[in-house]
């Protein structure tokens, strides 16, 4: 197992630099500076009550989008580890990469999304992985030399997974990887599939926890058959639930293997000798055509029996509803606003309204709607 920090690995000695020069930390790394400062943010804190399936009040042990970065971040350190990435910069990437979330979930996302699509075109309409960026730059207020976290390159490097040419042209040297289409670095590699192995896997625990799917359904998805067939011969009399618990620990664990030792391969392959490197080459971080497809299966099956869920559906309908009546007021009506969210140009005004609602919380949305509608 590699445990050195590797020369393809980013160096905090090195980094690109931030938005706004700074004296370098006295007692720590820049990345390590970057990761603590996205703990210690407002945005970060919100993800306690935002949703990830299931909304906040729906159940206690279900995830949140704090629980879900924590877990994303816990994942990508083991797998920084063993390819010798830097650690803390892979921490960083993988807790703030959703702070631009909105409430609601991806159903919040995709209505605030079309809602500036259809009222406000000519600002862009809204993306979640945008808006995260957005925050760190701009929207949090902690300093008093600048606005927003004013993180390293290499942290909103990997923050930033997608974005269109159109919004990579205003967004300088950040953006330009989308416009010359080269890769991020290792770290942002992995965080991005870190993502990709929580989600998938705690889904599938809250979906039986919920009752909404079942471990017969499951077992017509190889990965999860695999695995839970597997610990039923270890432990023939486990009870349902630390069945179900050691079923997804394993299935997280082959996924960490096959990524781990599928991208040493293919860094072995390619010898990239620096991040710029890396950057340069073709995407390293990768699982096994096997593991890949059997990710893939999984995925759907968490689409068209979960996320696809008549109770998941009212939930979804009920949060694009609160969405969009919300712009909707807050577009026809500014003087509902706070002062703070108020702009003389319509672009701004518009990009502000998002950057309200994409701020607000499950449970502070549905106050402020029903704020905003109460029959008197």
């Amino acid at each position: 197992m590699v445990t050195a920090l590797a020369p393809y690995a980013c160096d905090p000695a090195r980094t690109r630099g931030r938005p706004h020069p700074e004296e370098p930390p006295a007692n720590r790394s820049q990345f390590q500076r970057d990761r603590d400062r996205i703990i210690h943010c407002n945005a970060f804190r919100l993800l306690e009550y935002k949703t990830q399936v299931f909304v906040n009040h729906e159940g206690d042990l279900f995830r949140t989008r704090l629980t879900h970065s924590i877990e994303v971040a816990q994942i990508a350190r083991t797998l920084a580890r063993n390819l010798g990435l830097h650690e803390d910069l892979t921490e960083a990437i993988s807790l703030a990469h959703d702070l631009g979330h909105t409430p609601f979930g991806h159903a919040g996302q995709d209505e605030l999304n079309a809602c500036m699509r259809e009222m406000a075109p000519a600002a862009g309409g809204f993306e979640h992985n945008l808006q995260s960026l957005r925050v760190v730059d701009e929207l949090e207020e902690r300093y008093a030399a600048f606005n927003g976290l004013n993180l390293c390159f290499e942290t909103r490097e990997g923050i930033l997974k997608h974005c269109s040419v159109k919004h990579a042209r205003e967004l300088g040297e950040v953006g330009r990887r989308f416009i010359e289409r080269t890769q991020p670095s290792l770290e942002a590699q992995i965080a991005n599939l870190a993502d990709e192995i929580a989600y998938n896997n705690h889904d599938v625990d809250d979906g039986l926890r919920s009752g909404l799917i079942r471990i017969e359904q499951l077992m017509q998805i190889e990965i999860f058959a695999t695995h839970h067939a597997a610990v039923m011969r270890k432990y023939p009399n486990l009870e349902r639930q630390r069945a179900i618990a050691e079923t997804i620990r394993a299935m997280i664990n082959t996924l960490i293997v096959d990524l781990t030792e599928t991208t040493l391969a293919n860094i072995r392959r390619v010898r990239p000798g620096s991040a710029d490197d890396v950057r340069a080459s073709e995407p390293l971080a990768a699982f096994s055509a096997p593991m890949r497809a059997q990710a893939d299966a999984l995925k759907r099956f968490l689409l068209n029996n979960l996320y696809r869920h008549s109770q998941v559906m009212r939930m979804t309908t009920k949060a694009r509803r609160i969405v969009r009546e919300l712009f909707v007021a807050f577009i026809n009506e500014p003087r509902l606003l706070k002062d703070e969210y108020r702009r003389d140009d319509e672009v701004e005004q518009a990009r502000a309204i998002a950057d309200y609602i994409a701020g607000m919380t499950d449970r502070y949305a549905i106050r402020e709607h029903r704020e905003l509608f109460r029959m008197d």
